[in-house]
């Protein structure tokens, strides 16, 4: 059908009413971004001649990432995390903010409530057999080297297996999750085990639309942070661990170069003993650089909708791993 509509005044009165131009409540932004976005669709539609059996066949895939929970799950596949990320990036940079670590992508698997230690302390309960041990530091300063002490430092990663805990039902509770203050020089550490990648379940609709696009849905290694002080930018940002064959084949686009970070594996027995661990282990030293700010909503993580943040969140996160 070679047929066009989308610039006959019919079609653009119908976006306006779809879209509630010609009704006096609502909100007016909301009637922008979606008439906006309607009319890209629409236009999509006309330009590439679409069927009503794709139209349906892309609803059904759309029903089914909502049965799962899974937008979250493509939306950093889609490469939207990483553009919000950049357009971040772009605003710092007209506003003058400059150093700093590099952020990138939070993921969607943050859950609030870790237990919190001061210093050091243990994220792993003993329980994975393959684990390999790693011990996880660094020193949290600003972008003059001054360290920063009683920094909150989150920290959230996966299993050997590619399992977190509360979305995988077989972990213990905050397995792998902990909240670090820094010590008066800024530091912290904590024992805990080499995290694996993991894949998007092939059989899910995220892995369905990505083989339409002829692309993987593998993550390397990784280890996400949340890192505030009072009078610095929040950031949030995750460092990939350097050998993974995913490191900079990331299917969530989350990868930056000064965020790869090698570990060291360390055989000593003495080593071993100094930090309380029984045999070899591998060290992994991530650094960080806050920048410093006086405005209250840079130093504040963005809004979003995370897991036990709310009551309303928990059930349906209770509800979700049962499926």
């Amino acid at each position: 059908m070679t047929v066009k509509i989308f610039e006959t005044p019919e079609v653009q009165d119908f976006l306006k009413a779809v879209a509630g131009f010609d009704q006096d409540g609502g909100n007016e932004r909301a009637k922008q971004i979606l008439h906006r976005l309607l009319s890209d669709l629409y236009r999509l539609i006309d330009d590439y001649d679409i069927t009503p059996e794709e139209f349906w066949s892309a609803v059904s895939v759309l029903n089914a990432l909502g049965q799962g929970t899974q937008f979250a799950l493509l939306a950093p596949g889609l490469g939207f995390d990483h553009y919000l990320d950049m357009r971040m990036d772009a605003a710092d940079a007209e506003a003058g903010r400059t150093g700093g670590t590099p952020r990138t992508i939070e993921g969607p698997l943050y859950v609030a409530g870790a237990p919190e230690v001061q210093g050091r302390g243990r994220m792993d309960d003993g329980t994975d057999p393959d684990a390999e041990t790693m011990w996880l530091t660094g020193q949290v300063r600003d972008t003059d080297g001054h360290p920063v002490a009683g920094a909150k430092v989150e920290v959230w990663h996966a299993d050997s297996k590619g399992g977190y805990s509360f979305f995988d039902p077989s972990q213990s509770e905050y397995n792998l999750r902990r909240t670090i203050i820094t010590d008066a020089e800024g530091r912290y550490a904590v024992r805990s085990i080499i995290p694996s990648g993991y894949g998007c379940p092939p059989d899910s609709p995220t892995q369905q639309v990505l083989d339409l696009l002829g692309r993987h849905g593998q993550r390397p290694a990784h280890i996400h942070y949340f890192v505030s002080a009072p009078g610095h930018q929040h950031l949030t940002t995750q460092i990939n661990l350097a050998g993974d064959p995913y490191t900079y084949d990331d299917f969530a686009f989350a990868t930056r170069e000064e965020l790869v970070v090698p570990g060291q594996r360390i055989e000593d027995a003495a080593e071993a003993e100094q930090r309380g661990l029984e045999g070899p282990f591998t060290e992994v030293v991530f650094d960080i650089e806050l920048a410093r700010t006086e405005a209250p909503e840079l130093q504040q993580r963005h809004k979003r909708p995370r897991a036990l943040e709310s009551e309303e969140q928990e059930s349906a996160l209770a509800a979700s791993a049962q499926v």
